[in-house]
């Protein structure tokens, strides 16, 4: 074995090993395309970038030893030296090494390019420059066994349409394919001749077409005569309709009988029909079914015009349900009436009601944190036979120390939160008429019950309870709103320790933090989400919350001035703001760069003079700054004293900042990377003395700004998204006692590993 490597090292290294040895007699190793040059057109422009793009794709063929994602030929031929150097026998190691490593040569007469010169011909002609020529020429190596390929490609001047003749007006579909035509933007005198254009135009046609009672009519039903003798340069074109047309496509249909089949999964015991107003009901029983809950979905409505658009409204509204697993329809000619009508049968199979879920994160420090968690869920997505979607969650996440900390041996077990989530969704708003809402997608009613009880051994154990209604709609296309005209958080602290009580006589503001409270709040998040084209997107979403204004007033109304309570315990009054911008950038192929900043901000007044601890902001973890674990950083340069029990305290603040960049790559099939850069930090929007250095200050942000880098791998297989991260601290916003912007104590200690499902923005 080991002489079989040292062989391998000897040829793998050798200059003199030659790579074309093998290449059979006359041929010539590809080694990519040197140049490809485009002239200008004749008006000094340059020929359009997309299709600049196209004829650059065309040719653009992968030499050996070429990543075509970097552009880039390595110099290490190591294919290429193995399928010329190393034996091949049929079995053994040397058997195997080939196999694996072994790389055929890509040869000139492969790539072919005259056929390319050609291909690129027929480009040019498609998209007007019929007088354009391509040529090509090899660059030959010294060893004239080696050679590159250049491209010559002049586009000469473009023919565009000088006249374009329509149908006759004869018939309702010539007089509606006319006045569709007119005003397409393809279909222009002076406009470039294009066949992708053409046939995008007629795309269009049809669709209108569609969408206007012509049911079956077809893009090819559409054809075009063009003719370049007319005018040198220019093109006359006449818009005609195929010969072979059938009847069906020219007819205009109206909507007939309109029947929706709920069906079990696994059978019934009988079929119950009731008519309704929009479709005749046929479900399959014993099943829970509100009788109007289909109909409402159904936009399709006898006697009108028959459009694919209400066809599609109509599956898609019955989807969104959450209770069918199956949809499908089938459009079918009436023939017993005398006027052209479709009847449309809906098949819908129910989906089983009760749905488990199980997500699982964990993070690992090499400074002994580690903090897993845990959610299982169950739905009910049918819970009164209207779609109602009943789900309880039960949530668990541990941190513990395993160690030594402060020269003492820390407690294994160090600290829990685990949290019941009850919701009541109802697939429609339960709110007064005012408050907008949208035909094109569900509008949901949310009614929503927590507890979650949060324990810190060494430091206190609290409770906090929540109540809360709120309506989801969309208000237009690309934004999705959240109203939430009433939440009610109660938080107790159970009991404390020592420490903890130390800790809070030295610093009121913690302490009022932490109090029992009542926090009685408001809220609106407004979400804006498009993709411009495949290559941009972009996601914005900002919230504003108020906390015990109304309470407040009505209080102060009442003559009270003093500190105000509600049930003998007082409550909070703050207000918040979160803002967040996602960009998303696609590079080639599935290279993606995703950029992401966030800010937010809480500032209590008037009953509070501290935001509570449940509401202040804090950075870290899987989603948020890679390098640091949750909460283990901040506000600003503030970090806890190392004599504090288990070393650490969660460290919030008032105000928040985060910005991130990630460059997402695929791998090999669902496996995906990513290489991202992480940035944030929380500070105090008021002083405390207690906490130096933890004040937003201008001439200290950017140092106060947390730094890592790092790596992760994703399982991506669309429905679910399984993420590893390993973040690498870059610069720690306190003093670790070294100098620098890297001031890391070692490299292993700036290491932190995360574990979750989902991409983290």
């Amino acid at each position: 074995m080991k002489r079989y490597i040292i062989y391998l090292i000897t040829v793998l290294t050798l200059a003199s090993c030659s790579t074309t040895r093998r290449l059979p007699k006359g041929e010539q190793l590809y080694t990519g395309v040197k140049k490809i040059e485009i002239s200008t057109l004749p008006d000094g422009s340059a020929i359009p970038e997309g299709l600049e793009s196209q004829l650059k794709e065309t040719v653009d063929v992968a030499p050996n030893n070429y990543i075509k994602m970097l552009h880039w030929r390595y110099p290490f031929p190591l294919g290429l030296w193995v399928y010329n150097n190393w034996p091949n026998p049929e079995h053994g190691f040397k058997h195997w090494i080939y196999n694996k490593l072994a790389a055929e040569p890509v040869l000139v007469s492969d790539v072919r390019p005259e056929v390319r010169t050609r291909m690129l011909d027929e480009m040019l002609d498609n998209n007007g420059y019929f007088q354009g020529s391509t040529q090509y020429t090899l660059n030959e190596s010294p060893n004239r066994r080696k050679a590159s390929i250049n491209y010559i490609i002049n586009p000469g001047p473009a023919y565009t349409l000088n006249n374009i003749e329509l149908l006759p007006d004869s018939t309702d579909l010539y007089h509606l394919i006319d006045s569709i035509a007119a005003r397409d933007r393809y279909l222009k005198v002076d406009s470039r001749f294009c066949t992708d254009s053409l046939s995008t135009a007629r795309m269009r046609i049809a669709n209108v077409l569609r969408n206007k009672g012509y049911y079956y009519f077809r893009p090819e039903y559409i054809e075009y005569l063009a003719d370049s003798l007319q005018q040198r340069g220019s093109i006359s074109l006449r818009l005609t309709v195929a010969s072979g047309t059938p009847k069906a496509a020219l007819t205009k249909w109206r909507v007939g009988d309109v029947t929706v089949h709920a069906n079990k999964p696994y059978g019934g015991k009988y079929f119950d029909t009731i008519p309704t107003p929009r479709a005749l009901l046929i479900q399959q029983k014993p099943s829970r079914l509100r009788h109007t809950l289909i109909p409402e979905c159904v936009t399709l409505r006898r006697d009108r015009i028959f459009t694919v658009r209400s066809m599609e409204n109509t599956q898609s509204y019955l989807a969104r349900l959450g209770i069918f697993n199956a949809i499908s329809m089938d459009v079918i000619p009436d023939t017993l009436s005398s006027e052209p009508r479709l009847n449309v049968d809906i098949n819908c199979t129910f989906d089983t009601p009760l749905e488990a879920s199980i997500e699982v994160n964990a993070s690992s420090k090499s400074n002994s944190y580690i903090g897993p968690g845990a959610t299982f869920s169950v739905t009910n997505r049918n819970l009164f036979g209207g779609g109602e979607q009943l789900n309880v969650a039960l949530t668990g996440t541990y941190e513990w120390q395993t160690g030594h900390s402060g020269g003492r041996k820390s407690s294994i077990f160090n600290s829990y939160e685990i949290g019941i989530t009850g919701s009541l969704a109802f697939p429609r708003l339960i709110a007064p008429k005012f408050i907008p809402r949208s035909r094109r997608v569900l509008n949901w009613t949310h009614i929503t019950l927590n507890a979650d009880l949060l324990n810190r051994p060494h430091y206190f154990k609290m409770a906090q309870f929540n109540l809360s209604y709120s309506y989801e709609w969309q208000a237009s296309r690309h934004v999705f709103t959240t109203l939430t005209p009433f939440k009610l958080t109660y938080t107790k602290l159970i009991n404390t320790t020592a420490v903890f009580d130390s800790i809070t006589a030295a610093n009121p503001a913690i302490a009022l933090s932490f109090r029992s409270q009542f926090i009685p709040q408001i809220a609106y998040s407004y979400n804006y989400s498009r993709d411009f084209d495949r290559n941009n997107g972009l996601n914005i979403n900002w919230s504003v919350q108020e906390a015990g204004n109304i309470f407040w007033a009505i209080y102060q109304a009442c003559g009270d001035k003093g500190e105000k309570r509600l049930f003998g315990t007082p409550f909070s009054q703050f207000i918040k703001g979160q803002f967040q911008i996602v960009y998303n950038r696609r590079l080639s192929g599935e290279n993606r760069l995703v950029s992401r900043v966030a800010v937010g901000a809480a500032h209590a007044y008037g009953n509070s003079s501290q935001v509570p601890y449940s509401e202040q902001f804090y950075v870290g973890g899987a989603n948020s700054v890679r390098a640091f674990t949750v909460r283990s950083i901040g506000p600003g340069s503030y970090h806890a004293p190392s004599d504090q029990v288990e070393g650490y305290f969660d460290q919030t603040g008032t105000f928040k900042f985060e910005a991130n960049v990630e460059y997402r790559f695929p791998i090999v099939g669902p496996l995906h990377g990513a290489i991202f850069l992480d940035s944030g930090n929380v500070w105090l929007l008021k002083n405390d003395p207690q906490r130096p250095g933890g004040k937003l200050r201008a001439s200290s942000f950017l140092k106060d700004l947390a730094l890592g880098t790092g790596a992760g791998l994703r399982f991506d297989i669309s429905m679910l998204v399984i993420r590893a991260d390993l973040g690498i601290g870059l610069h720690a916003p306190y003093d670790t006692g070294k100098r620098g912007y890297y001031n890391m104590t070692s490299f292993g200690n700036s290491l932190a590993f995360h574990l979750a499902i989902g991409y983290p923005f």
